[in-house]
């Protein structure tokens, strides 16, 4: 399944295969009167390289696993990849894995190119564009999914691979520009990457010295050879984006270095072709206009007028380069694979489950059941022992810490986890460093793959992973962050490291489940739910003090968070006059109020409410049962911002949550402060009943 590394000279044929990528994208870009021309005609030498003469991918099965994968990081230049999908002929796929027998992308969706519903948008879409391994964009994305894709071939490999079954032997090839190792979250991916060694990852990065406002020596006049020399990888230098033998040949050096992963520097000149907009900024961003396109295409030897010509010589000419290179090692590869499910039929298994993204027969089995405690477990050490059970049920299912493990209780300790690392790519234990933002983005490229991970942080960090975290949204992943000392636990840290806004933040993302669970059992069925996703990605909010574990004999199941919100506490003999909601910490403190309050002779309720997606997605039905439209006095309490609880608690209700930042001090005393007590909620509960007379509450909490 091997390419060779002979670099043949360009012929016409190339030549023409390279002008119809080029001319596609600036007639693409010249219909929509957006986009960016400028680098897909500077580039297309590259991407035709790579695809035609050098990638292991079949385009009649894009999602074969062992294909190598191709991440176009600088996303604004799609057109590049729309272009070669198209004259490749890769085969469409839907979200269940299933072949549709028509094409990714027709001439039809490049002459919509950013249009509704086109299969050329904009920047790279992984869930809506069949070939696309990635959605990328905001620059230094690409590249940072791209280590975890990387990461994942080493782990896939080391467990699967048997003597004579090389099951997973495939590479990554990114290219990338100034904007992607300019913005941080490339550097800590480039850190990384070249700490494990990965040496099945090539960037090749797009030196043309041009951003928006102009030449890079306004802001980017760094030796990129020797940073990454530094990083601890390999780095190669074409002069000239047109030699495609020095490209080739590259590619193939890249291919036979062991032990680190390997950069390309690619001179090129944006807007290749274009007689008064080569090397200029206004290549990048805009339509070249009507005449200069006309110039541009008699520069490359091309019919002025003829708008999306694709000659029928291309077609053949990729049909007979990727599309037979393709399928001849996806066949080879299916008859190993059937070879080795007859050598080693669980572990075959293991491959298909997860690839349908499946989980294996009795994934929760042994997962913890806590006894009631008044005293409690923190939140992030019953995860702790959630973890360490779903690991060795789930062999796929994996992860780590940006450098909090011990803090956050990710690390998993049970006999032969192990670490990865360099040289030892077996270990189920991820240290990502102090990396939040690439570990967010390499957890989204170990998905991408098919493995199961997670990746941990403090909550107020998950602010440094959130652009990663989006775009997991977006791809409809089922990642997962587990983010402990979720709100004023953190004390006398202060409130620099005390979450206010952060649920807010989150719950706002489309698509994204985020749970706040109020003690260990709470816990253990947010795992039980968000383990059972395919599409969707899931934070847990954890706290980092001990919680009450709620007596499940007189409380409610906690199978409850599986509906989002569910009743904990009932009155007796009677409906109830008012409804306590809460999620986390703030759960304990209601079902105080709660007793307290029935005390007093009124009737009140408590709900346990960890995830407001969750809940919205029942039927009505269930919802007004947990909430009933007719009773108006709602006491809703959070330790954190109030913003969004006026959806449950209505125009009558009440909220007690946060409206400042927090303090540094001991959890008590911060409680105290901002009036996260008991006899709080029961004030603010019999003042909406009308049973005393309203009073000023004190502290800088707020109130909604």
């Amino acid at each position: 399944m091997g390419i060779t590394n002979a670099a043949a000279p360009m012929t016409e044929l190339d030549r023409l295969s390279i002008n119809t990528i080029r001319t596609l994208s600036i007639d693409a870009v010249e219909r929509a009167k957006s986009g960016h021309p400028g680098t897909p005609m500077a580039l297309a030498p590259l991407v035709y390289t790579l695809w035609n003469r050098v990638m292991r991918f079949d385009p009649q099965d894009p999602i074969w696993p062992n294909r190598d994968r191709f991440v176009l990081s600088n996303g604004h230049a799609s057109m590049l990849l729309w272009s070669v999908l198209h004259l490749s002929g890769t085969c469409a796929v839907n979200p269940d894995y299933e072949r549709l027998g028509r094409p990714s992308v027709s001439l039809d969706d490049i002459r919509r190119f950013r249009q509704i519903d086109s299969k050329a948008p904009g920047h790279p879409e992984y869930h809506w564009v069949s070939g696309v391994e990635t959605t990328t964009g905001p620059l230094g994305q690409g590249v940072a999914t791209s280590v975890g894709m990387a990461i994942a071939e080493k782990w896939l490999a080391n467990r699967y691979n048997k003597p004579g079954f090389p099951i997973f032997d495939y590479d990554i090839y990114v290219v990338c520009g100034d904007g992607c190792l300019m913005e941080g979250v490339g550097s800590e991916a480039a850190s990384l990457a070249g700490h494990l060694g990965l040496d099945n990852l090539c960037w090749v990065y797009d030196n043309n010295h041009i951003t928006i406002e102009g030449q890079t020596s306004l802001t980017f006049t760094e030796d990129v050879a020797t940073r990454f020399l530094a990083y601890g990888w390999n780095v190669l230098r074409v002069g000239d984006a047109n030699d495609l033998e020095r490209i080739h040949r590259a590619l193939g050096v890249f291919r036979e270095t062991k032990g680190r992963p390997t950069l390309i520097i690619l001179d090129s000149h944006i807007g290749y072709g274009s007689p008064h907009k080569h090397d200029t900024a206004a290549a990048h961003g805009e339509p070249l206009g009507e005449a200069e396109v006309r110039l541009a295409k008699q520069s490359y030897g091309w019919p002025e007028e003829a708008q999306f010509l694709v000659p029928d010589a291309v077609r053949e000419h990729f049909t007979a380069g990727i599309g037979a290179r393709g399928a001849a090692a996806r066949s080879q590869w299916t008859a190993l694979f059937a070879s080795y499910r007859a050598a080693h039929p669980e572990l075959a298994t293991e491959i298909e489950q997860m690839q349908r993204r499946d989980l294996p027969d009795g994934w929760d089995r042994n997962l913890p059941v806590f006894p009631a405690d008044a005293k409690g477990i923190a939140g992030r050490d019953a995860s702790g022992n959630v973890l360490n059970v779903l690991a060795q049920n789930i062999p796929w299912f994996l992860g780590g810490s940006a450098d909090l493990g011990p803090s956050n209780k990710t690390t998993l300790t049970y006999e032969g986890a192990g670490s990865f690392q360099a040289g030892r790519p077996g270990g189920k234990n991820l240290h990502f460093g102090i990396r939040e933002h690439a570990m967010a983005a390499t957890v989204n490229g170990l998905s991408l793959s098919k493995l199961r991970p997670f990746g941990a942080t403090f909550f107020i960090f998950s602010d440094y992973a959130r652009p990663a975290i989006r775009l997991s949204a977006l791809m409809e992943l089922p990642t997962l962050f587990v983010f402990t000392h979720d709100a004023m636990g953190d004390g006398e840290d202060g409130p620099t490291h005390q979450p206010v806004e952060h649920l807010a933040s989150l719950r706002a993302i489309p698509g994204l489940v985020t749970l706040r669970p109020a003690d260990a059992n709470e816990v253990v069925e947010a795992y039980r739910y968000v383990m059972q996703l395919r599409h969707q990605p899931a934070v847990l909010a954890l706290s980092r003090q001990p919680l009450p574990t709620l007596d499940r004999q007189a409380f409610a199941s906690a199978a409850g968070v599986a509906r989002g919100a569910y009743v904990l506490a009932e009155p007796p003999g009677g409906d109830p006059e008012v409804i306590l909601i809460a999620s986390g910490s703030e759960v304990s403190l209601a079902v105080e109020a709660h007793e307290k309050l029935l005390a007093e002779g009124i009737r009140s309720r408590v709900v346990s409410m960890p995830s407001w997606e969750i809940f919205d997605h029942q039927t009505q039905e269930y919802r007004d049962s947990v909430l009933p439209p007719s009773v108006k006095a709602r006491v809703a309490v959070e330790q954190a911002s109030t913003f969004g609880w006026e959806r449950y608690v209505g125009g009558s209700g009440r909220v007690i949550g946060m409206t400042t930042f927090g303090a540094s001090a001991p959890l008590k005393a911060l409680q105290k402060k901002f009036g996260f007590e008991r006899d709080r909620l029961v004030t603010a509960a019999r003042q909406l009943l009308g049973k005393t007379a309203p009073i000023r509450i004190g502290g800088r909490a707020g109130e909604g």
